[in-house]
């Protein structure tokens, strides 16, 4: 089954950036119908049993604060994944400003859901209930469907859908995160900073396929491992842990960059306070992983050294440096043409006119 479902995340990938669009709005649409019911269900609870939704909410705080940290490095994978909006920003209109507003957009939405959705679970059970349970989001539905309608059979398939919801919800955060990798790692070939293979196009898919390929199968081998070691936890903490310290790495290389580039081609808002504040807080993730966890994750990370000394080009691939800038190029003045009324036309007067007057055909770029 973990097969045929990164086989599936990879095919969708490889056969285009529309499919693989296309198929995370289905499952993003899938995935949040159901939490939507499991919510507006658990709302319902809780408005016509206070009491009772009143006696699970006693005592409030549950469990010792020193495992706060703990909790925190696997809570954090839920929210983690919103850098991969800063890969394309070649391609983004304004950069600088958009993708700031849809990373705090984005963040605040799903802290919300998030906060609906565990108030509304442990108002419909206790918390000794569901830290024995597997499913807690189905079995919350079924208790609470039960008790405002007595139907078992209604209570059963509410249960499935919101259970099924769940599954969809990971194969939604992982076909857009293979979108975004991929990208990553056919861009830093294209720099010479990864190996070339990860910049493999496919002849009808003009996909890097190679990368994904590769990318899947890892994905596999780490799931597999985890599954048969049955620490799930293990596995999302060394994530945890490799993504801290790319954290760190980028917050700390803010303040070398300042030093390269001017400020007039460099600008950052919030001057150090924020990027201290993301080497702070990586730093603490990192401390707050178990030694077995880190140490882990540093032999891989190890591991990759080599790895990457030896296959990783020495120099750009300008082919594929060229191919790409020219490729942002050639969408930065169609976005421009699609967004200014009677573009097409306007286009081809001014190419008319610099032809008739024999200036150079130009197109206005920003910084």
């Amino acid at each position: 089954m973990k097969g045929l479902f990164v086989a599936f995340l990879a095919t969708t990938n490889i056969v285009g950036v529309k499919a693989a669009g296309k198929t995370n709005d289905v499952l993003t649409v899938v995935k949040l119908a159901p939490l939507v019911l499991f919510a507006l269900i658990g709302i319902l609870f809780v408005a016509l049993h206070p009491a009772a939704a009143a006696g699970n909410f006693t005592p409030f705080l549950h469990g010792n604060l020193g495992n706060f940290g703990i909790t925190l490095v696997l809570v954090f994978w839920a929210y983690a994944g919103f850098e991969i909006s800063t890969i394309p920003a070649g391609e983004i209109k304004d950069p600088g400003t958009t993708i700031p507003r849809a990373i705090v957009l984005g963040i605040s939405i799903v802290t919300i859901f998030y906060l609906v959705t565990n108030i509304v679970l442990f108002g419909v059970m206790p918390s000794s209930l569901l830290a024995n349970s597997s499913t807690p989001l189905a079995a919350a539905t079924k208790t609470a469907v039960t008790a405002l309608t007595s139907l078992t059979i209604l209570a059963l398939i509410c249960k499935y859908i919101v259970g099924g919801g769940a599954l969809i919800s990971v194969a939604g955060s992982d076909e857009s995160g293979i979108i975004g990798t991929s990208r990553l790692g056919y861009a830093l070939a294209a720099d010479g900073l990864f190996p070339s293979v990860f910049a493999k196009v496919h002849p009808k898919f003009k996909t890097p396929y190679l990368g994904i390929i590769i990318e899947g199968a890892a994905a596999f081998v780490a799931a597999s491992a985890a599954s048969n070691s049955g620490d799930l936890g293990m596995l999302i903490a060394v994530s945890v842990f490799f993504m801290t310290v790319s954290y760190l790495a980028t917050s700390a290389s803010i303040f070398f960059l300042r030093r390269k580039i001017t400020q007039a081609h460099f600008h950052l808002r919030g001057g150090v306070v924020i990027p201290v504040l993301g080497a702070g807080f990586s730093l603490y993730l990192i401390t707050q992983c178990a030694p077995i966890q880190i140490a882990l994750g540093a032999i891989l990370l190890l591991v990759g050294v080599p790895i990457y000394i030896k296959y990783s080009p020495k120099n750009e691939l300008t082919d594929l440096k060229n191919a790409l800038i020219a490729r942002e190029a050639v969408l930065e003045k169609a976005y421009r043409q699609e967004g200014t009324f009677l573009a097409h036309l306007l286009s081809h007067l001014k190419r008319a006119y610099r032809k008739a007057t024999g200036k150079e055909q130009t197109w206005e770029t920003t910084d």
